[in-house]
């Protein structure tokens, strides 16, 4: 029975899926954005975002405790750095995983798991009127109104 098995062992042992999460995380939190497998999108975003929690208190704690998950000083000190300075303000919910389609080799999903704050085509800071859904009506041709006179103008003048 799975009882209390809630993680993905993705098929490897537990030093080979440690090694390979934090391999992972450091690509992630360099290039910022990574195509992989669905399965293993989703084991790295609970991997990578705890450590992108404990990297908003920037202590010599905190710093010590991600560097002994990411084993990569360049990473630490862009997670730190230019990561941080971006997601300070949100509350959770750091990447997003976007389904890509199936691999042509073994028809495995594809997925490409990304920093929500670096997407340019997603984060549009100025917010777009929605457009209509519906046609309009087709109504009946207006009127048209009768050319400026001096007839018509003494009529307005004198009501």
């Amino acid at each position: 029975m799975r009882h209390g098995k809630k993680f993905n062992h993705l098929g490897r042992q537990k030093k080979h899926r440690e090694l390979m999460l934090a391999n992972m995380a450091c690509s992630l939190i360099e290039h910022k954005r990574v195509f992989t497998t669905v399965a293993k999108a989703k084991a790295l975003r609970k991997y990578v975002e705890p450590l992108v929690t404990k990297s908003k208190n920037d202590t010599m704690h905190s710093r010590r405790v991600v560097f002994s998950y990411l084993r990569d000083k360049y990473a630490t000190t862009e997670l730190f750095s230019a990561i941080r300075d971006a997601v300070i303000n949100r509350p959770g919910g750091y990447t997003r995983i976007i389904k890509t389609g199936r691999r042509l080799g073994d028809g495995a999903e594809m997925a490409m798991i990304e920093f929500v704050d670096f997407n340019d085509i997603y984060n549009v800071k100025e917010t777009k009127t929605k457009t209509r859904r519906r046609k309009k009506k087709a109504s009946a041709p207006a009127a048209p109104e009768a050319p400026a006179t001096e007839e018509n103008n003494n009529e307005e003048s004198a009501e």
